[in-house]
């Protein structure tokens, strides 16, 4: 759809229900995120329905304020397609996918399966190593466990080597991420991360480049990916809120890659879109290694600003901001889903 500012429907000005906010920590970013995707929507030429999720799950409607959950049903069904860019829980995850699948409404992203596992690290992590895809070695801390500074096997006594990464297994934007050089700072660094969500993931620091690629599947069924994106960071630190959000981060396109490196990031990323049952686009994010390419997570919602990652990438490679939207806008409504 390069060059193209058309939706490609049989209805001369489709509705189009575009879904931001969220009751989570992501809230602000996915406002950000909702309000792009409302004016390309609209400088398609197709009718722009913005609903906002507020922080205490409750719906809005653009020009009339506060709905009910019912009158938010109401409007959905009213519209052609759904593009929700809700990030984080009660979003992402699978929840206003299956929100859309039961009331009928075609949409674009992922369903539920795919936003539910790639939403839980700890299940992104068993499915990709039932795949043959390699991550770094980890430990899962549930609720209520306690945490020992090795000695013993599990969550009560972590024999992982430092350093180690410590993050929530549900969260985004990196909220409750820590890096821990010392096992003396594991406790702390565990109780931090609970801050963010129940579930704890533990997993050993991976030295490597940080390389993203997003793909996204078209209305005629194929898989296309963007460019390539190399974050620069501290090699001993992480990727965290502030540098993705506060414009410091470093971005290189196309990332520094060997043909053979950029073959196995690509191709890694597309076993796993069709593993975890993806569609619309995600975001694989890699490191690369000298021993290979190691896999940190999967984002079935990226922010989805013009300057955000995975806009940069598509545009790398000739397909414009307001043309992805468009093009992902005719894969929902060609695909058949609901």
């Amino acid at each position: 759809m390069t060059g193209q500012k058309t939706v490609t429907t049989d209805r001369e000005s489709p509705r189009v229900a575009v879904i931001g906010g969220g009751a989570n920590g992501e809230h602000e970013v996915s406002l950000a995120s909702a309000a792009a995707v409302t004016r390309a929507v609209r400088e398609l030429g197709a009718e722009a329905v913005a609903l906002t999720v507020d922080r205490e799950g409750g719906w809005h409607l653009e020009g009339e304020g506060a709905v009910t959950p019912a009158q938010a049903v109401a409007v959905l069904t009213d519209c052609a397609v759904a593009f929700p860019v809700l990030h984080g829980v009660d979003g992402e995850d699978g929840a206003v996918a299956g929100l859309l699948v039961m009331t009928g409404v075609p949409f674009v992203g992922s369903p539920v399966r795919a936003g539910a596992l790639a939403a839980d690290k700890w299940a992104t992590k068993l499915v990709a190593e039932a795949v043959g895809v390699a991550t770094a070695p980890g430990v899962l801390v549930r609720a209520g466990d306690g945490v020992c500074r090795g000695g013993g096997h599990g969550p009560h006594g972590i024999t992982l080597a430092p350093p180690l990464v410590v993050k929530p297994t549900s969260a985004g934007s990196s909220d409750g991420v820590s890096v821990v050089a010392d096992l003396a700072e594991l406790p702390a660094a565990v109780a931090h991360a609970r801050t963010a969500g129940e579930l704890v993931l533990v997993e050993s620091f991976v030295e490597g480049r940080e390389v993203d690629i997003a793909l996204f599947r078209d209305a005629g069924g194929v898989l296309r990916a963007g460019s390539t994106l190399e974050i620069g960071v501290d090699p001993h630190g992480v990727f965290d809120r502030d540098s993705k959000y506060d414009g410091s981060a470093e971005f290189r396109l196309p990332a520094r890659l060997t043909l053979a490196e950029h073959t196995a990031v690509e191709r890694t990323a597309r076993l796993l879109y069709d593993a975890l049952g993806c569609d619309g686009v995600a975001r694989f994010d890699f490191f690369v290694t000298d021993a290979g390419v190691v896999l940190n997570e999967v984002n079935t919602s990226p922010g989805f600003t013009e300057r955000s990652q995975v806009p940069r990438m598509f545009e790398a490679v000739g397909l414009g901001y307001v043309e992805l939207v468009g093009a992902l806008v005719d894969a929902a409504l060609t695909g058949g889903r609901a």
